[in-house]
């Protein structure tokens, strides 16, 4: 066998340290914060009903009381933004955010109208394919003026929903749940993480890349690849690549997995474990398991927001390993300091922490589950208007040409990983499970 030689390693530079009003990290607390606050303290949020089988039914999608309703959490979220990114945006940039946020939000908005088509839901298609989608033909199709560009704010929009989603990761629905879901994440997301690194390497792909994809692959997709790419201060380019490739393999997924359960005569339980464990969102975890039945639905959720409780957890050490490897290849002698670990450290995850115990411990459990449908409706529109960006500042010919398909390969092949360790690990943790 011949010995295996890593890819060449690209120096990274010293991130430029950014006072905390104009670090992106803080400023999606910033705009959480308030809005976690208000629904505790009795905010109803206008969600609207978007659900719709046929022409006929969008008279009641489009009333006035859901009109009403997208139109104020609309405005109250481009107000939080603007409020937040006023530093960063500068004077003139301040004056364009608010005419293109509503474009933004306003194609994140019919993404999730799309997705909530009653044929296109059966299918497992999560909105986020669509406002992936919109974006790129309104990148490819029409112009991208600079008043748009302004509105772009992907790592934003999708950190200020990260700290939301921390008030729905609850310590005691954890617990609950019992140990084989904690015990599978923890036994797939190291082991599927290392091969689908090494494998990146033998791919000759840089580490910068293979870290994204890497966690993208073990933990919950393109989430934790956000995360990761802020642990890094990684490239934007790489982590638009990652978040095409993952949502490309995760419909397929979706409908194909389900079907592998039936075919093998698994379990409820374990074949709901094994989606759990390997799609790459919640909302696609509930789709492809409900097609198998409740039990898989239930089992499924929870390995799955197993892995999500570990976001935090992985962002912390990969900013660590970053930040020590950073130092060995520069600088052979001494210890990195604090300050720059702290630097290197993705602020926002503290938000998604202290949610996250302030959500468990702190207040009372029917108040945190009452607001739980609240904060899932925001955390989607912040989500929606990510990937409505990540597309419009992403061309494909472009993607096309990163990596030579090198990333994509390595991709696949941490998948395949992933989908049969998973299942190895379901079958041993929920085999006597009904």
């Amino acid at each position: 066998m011949h010995e295996e030689t890593p890819a060449p390693q690209t120096q990274t530079q010293a991130p430029v340290r950014l006072a905390w009003w104009q670090n992106e990290d803080w400023l999606a607390v910033v705009a959480a914060v308030p809005l976690l606050v208000a629904v505790v303290a009795g905010w109803k949020v206008p969600l609207p009903k978007l659900a719709w089988g046929s022409a006929a039914d969008l008279g009641g999608v489009f009333s006035g009381a859901n009109l009403a309703g997208i139109g104020s959490i609309t405005l109250i979220l481009i107000a939080l933004s603007t409020v937040a990114l006023a530093a960063s945006l500068g004077r003139r940039g301040a004056a364009a955010f608010p005419a293109g946020a509503c474009v933004v939000f306003g194609l994140g908005w019919l993404a999730q109208l799309l997705a909530a088509h009653s044929e296109l839901k059966a299918l497992g298609l999560e909105y986020v394919v669509f406002a992936l989608g919109l974006g790129l033909l309104w990148s490819h199709l029409l112009p991208v003026p600079a008043w748009l560009m302004s509105a772009v704010r992907t790592e934003f929009f999708i950190k200020t929903g990260i700290v939301i989603l921390g008030a729905g990761m609850l310590f005691g629905d954890l617990m609950k749940a019992g140990a084989p879901g904690l015990i599978q994440a923890l036994l797939v997301i190291p082991v599927v993480w290392h091969i689908t690194f090494r494998l990146a390497r033998w791919l000759k792909v840089d580490d910068e890349f293979g870290v994204m994809l890497s966690t993208a692959v073990s933990i919950c997709g393109v989430s934790a690849a956000i995360a990761a790419c802020g642990a890094i201060h990684g490239d934007k380019k790489k982590l638009s690549y990652v978040t095409s490739v993952v949502l490309l393999c995760a419909v397929p997924m979706m409908i194909l997995m389900p079907w592998c359960v039936q075919w093998m005569g698994l379990s409820e339980a374990v074949g709901g474990a094994w989606l759990g464990g390997t799609l790459d969102t919640s909302g696609s975890v509930v789709a492809a398991t409900e097609m198998i039945g409740e039990t898989a639905t239930k089992t499924g959720t929870v390995v799955k927001l197993s892995q999500n409780v570990l976001i935090g957890v992985a962002a912390f050490v990969l900013s660590l390993w970053w930040t020590l490897r950073e130092k060995a290849d520069g600088a052979p002698s001494g210890r990195p300091d604090f300050g720059i670990i702290w630097e290197r450290f993705p602020k926002f995850v503290l938000g998604f922490i202290a949610a996250s115990l302030v959500f468990s411990f702190l207040l009372d459990p029917a108040v945190a589950k009452t607001s739980d449908k609240q904060l899932k409706g925001l955390r989607e529109v912040w989500f929606a208007a990510a990937f409505v960006c990540i597309g419009l500042e992403t061309r494909l010919g472009d993607l096309a040409k990163l990596g030579g398909g090198r990333p994509a390969l390595a991709f696949l092949g941490g998948q395949a990983v992933n989908v049969a360790w998973t299942l190895l690990l379901a079958w041993m943790l929920f085999g006597r499970q009904g």
